[in-house]
């Protein structure tokens, strides 16, 4: 029960001590069940997640139903509302896995929500404590029972995306913008053979979901901003030949920082990308920065802060920690090697100096601190805050296609600018 609903009843029951003739509450009176404050739908290839906002924590219980395939969730202290009407407009046709809600008053104080199916599912359904901006929620993850294979879904999806993707224009028109590399007679436009083999690039783009990340004096969000700086990026890297690409998140939904980690270690990845666009305490705070692992602590007081906020995440997104898969949890705590350091440091070097030729700098060199997001222990991996989003002239950077366009232009070069001193071994088949 809320503090606000306590202190109602409190003041009632006193008033009743000391007027015979008021009648008292019975308990069912006293039950004033939850109120619902939001429903969210959040659709995505991997899973999809229904999260359900109160100011009450939600008690349930589930059942799955076969012939056809439905999840039944029973919500108890509820009453059947508009707000969680509303569940069923937000569930899309195309959801990869929903193919429709209904909602019913299953009993008093009883919500019941049916879920019709594409697939065959497996569900989590677990509550969250009070994190960030909001209250208490219940989160409903729906993930296929025979998820297909990641390494296959990767190779389809860069196969098909010069036909499907909307930004190739862009890519072709950011492209030419490179200069050649230097002391080389083809730009890296050019399709080459320049190394031994084809490299795999995992871009993050940070937060997602029910996760915004920081949010700018103009009411954008870090979620949106470096999700269309990392598709801008993606376009420029699937238009060389030298490269497969794979985005932890192709859209607006919450991957676990273990899980980032984990795609790019099922798919190969050669070398890995977080972009962010951060908040600072104070707004002021101007410029790009790029990091790297630290196993010995952060090399400045900025650079602890920023890790600090950036491995809060999962709290923010909604991890279920309860259930958490044991790979994943393993990667969260392998520490990386001492050689996937070094040569992060030297992979954020080359992109930092290419980013210093048309914008400000928070840092000259490459900060160090424990982002849970660098951990692959195999993985050359670097974190890009591409600018302040809680400094208003960055934020409208931040927005500004032009500024997008140039830093996934710098992150491009330095990519081939490491990759021509540090060219990848020929793996064994």
């Amino acid at each position: 029960m809320s503090p606000n609903k306590r202190n109602s009843i409190k003041n009632i029951l006193k008033v009743s001590a000391l007027t015979p003739w008021l009648v008292l509450l019975g308990p069912s009176e006293l039950a004033f069940g939850a109120t619902l404050l939001g429903v969210r739908v959040w659709p995505a290839d991997d899973y999809t997640r229904v999260t359900l906002e109160s100011d009450e924590q939600l008690q349930v219980t589930q059942q799955l139903l076969k012939d056809p395939s439905r999840l039944v969730v029973d919500i108890q202290g509820l009453d059947l509302s508009s707000k969680i009407k509303d569940i069923v407009a937000k569930v899309k046709n195309d959801d990869p896995f929903i193919a429709g809600v209904r909602v019913g008053q299953y009993q008093p104080k009883i919500v019941r929500l049916v879920f019709d199916l594409k697939e065959e599912v497996l569900p989590q359904v677990f509550a969250l404590e009070p994190a960030g901006s909001y209250q208490f929620r219940l989160v409903m993850d729906l993930y296929p029972q025979n998820p297909p294979d990641a390494m296959t879904v990767f190779l389809q999806k860069n196969l098909k995306r010069e036909e499907e993707d909307p930004i190739a224009a862009i890519a072709k028109k950011n492209l030419e913008q490179i200069p050649p590399t230097p002391n080389k007679n083809t730009s890296p436009i050019i399709a080459s053979k320049k190394f031994s083999r084809i490299i795999t690039i995992a871009l993050d783009p940070g937060h997602g979901g029910e996760d915004p990340g920081a949010i700018g004096a103009r009411g954008s969000k870090e979620k949106d901003v470096v999700l269309a700086i990392a598709q801008r990026l993606q376009a420029q890297l699937a238009g060389l030949s030298e490269f497969r690409i794979l985005m932890t998140r192709d859209s607006d939904f919450f991957v676990p920082l273990g899980v980032r980690v984990q795609k790019a270690r099922k798919v190969q990845a050669d070398l890995f990308i977080s972009i962010h666009a951060d908040a600072f305490v104070l707004p002021t705070a101007k410029g790009a920065s790029v990091f790297a692992l630290s196993q010995q602590g952060a090399t400045s007081t900025t650079a602890r802060w920023m890790a600090n906020k950036e491995n809060s995440a999962d709290l923010i997104g909604g991890l279920n920690i309860k259930n958490k898969n044991a790979e994943v949890a393993k990667v969260l705590l392998d520490m990386a090697t001492t050689a996937q350091i070094k040569d992060s440091l030297k992979f954020g070097n080359a992109v930092i100096k290419e980013i210093s030729g048309f914008a400000n700098l928070h840092s000259k060199s490459v900060e160090q601190a424990s982002f849970a997001v660098l951990k692959a222990p195999d993985i050359p991996s670097i974190l890009v805050e591409t600018a302040f989003i809680s400094n208003p002239d960055e934020e409208l950077k931040l927005l500004d296609e032009t500024y997008q366009n140039q830093i996934s232009s710098a992150i491009t070069k330095g990519i081939f600018q490491y990759l021509e001193k540090n060219p990848p071994i020929v793996r064994q088949s």
